[in-house]
């Protein structure tokens, strides 16, 4: 299987912790999810009919941190444009159409994304376009106000690896899912850190979630030990796990 690999980064990140509202918190990294929306805006699919969820159900994709998590909490002033505060004039401060609510947001956020595509057609266009430095729509790293910038590395040939009844340990560069992870399969090693969070793995066309599911990554970009049920072995070395 082919294997596209491109990186992505910008000053500030921000992807919504879906149990967190009015003082909106950061995942660690973008869910697969809002990637096949940044695939979408790199190949210009029809966002009103979300059909960039419809290739992401075709495709396998896995994340890398290549920075440190480091997260900072700045205050938004949200305007409120129903009802008929959308008529106030902005001078009269009685009134008092905004709301500040403090949000997080990763700092200096950068990532690698592997793609791989059932569909030929697409894939080879969405390697075009990144090739190219182009996309259809601006690129965000989970906001629209948070414009990211994206470099192709390479195109690597990747082999999938059923580990189940091998169980061996292998070395895993990006999150591992819950579900992918054997029983007592995580390798604990000294100095390093190990986190949990639950993210959305696939969403329906309704933009419904079908699949939660707990994720364990290493906040400093490090290389994790584990017993996986299955990996995706790179050309270059590289073992990988998709979502």
């Amino acid at each position: 299987m082919k294997v596209l690999v491109f990186d992505i980064w910008a000053d500030l990140g921000h992807f919504r912790k879906f149990y967190t509202t009015t003082s909106p918190l950061t995942l660690a990294f973008p869910p697969p999810p809002t990637i096949a929306g940044i695939l979408g805006c790199i190949t210009g699919l029809d966002k009103s009919k979300n059909e960039y969820l419809a290739v992401h159900r075709e495709s396998k994709i896995a994340v890398r941190l290549l920075n440190p998590v480091k997260k900072i909490r700045l205050g938004l002033n949200l305007l409120e444009t129903k009802g008929k505060n959308l008529k106030l004039p902005m001078s009269d401060k009685s009134l008092q159409p905004r709301t500040q609510i403090r949000t997080e947001f990763l700092k200096n956020p950068k990532f690698r994304i592997f793609v791989n595509m059932r569909d030929d057609i697409n894939f080879k266009y969405l390697i075009d376009r990144i090739q190219s430095h182009q996309s259809v729509f601006t690129v965000s790293m989970g906001l629209s106000e948070l414009l990211a910038n994206f470099e192709f590395i390479s195109l690597l040939q990747g082999e999938e690896i059923n580990n189940i009844n091998k169980a061996e340990i292998v070395d895993i560069s990006t999150p591992i899912t819950m579900q992918n992870l054997l029983p007592n399969g995580l390798i604990i090693e000294e100095g390093k850190k190990y986190f949990k969070e639950k993210i959305p793995i696939r969403m329906n066309s309704e933009r419904i979630v079908e699949i939660y599911d707990n994720v364990i990554y290493e906040p400093d970009s490090h290389l994790i030990k584990a017993r996986v049920k299955e990996y995706c072995r790179l050309e270059n070395g590289e073992n990988i796990t998709f979502f």
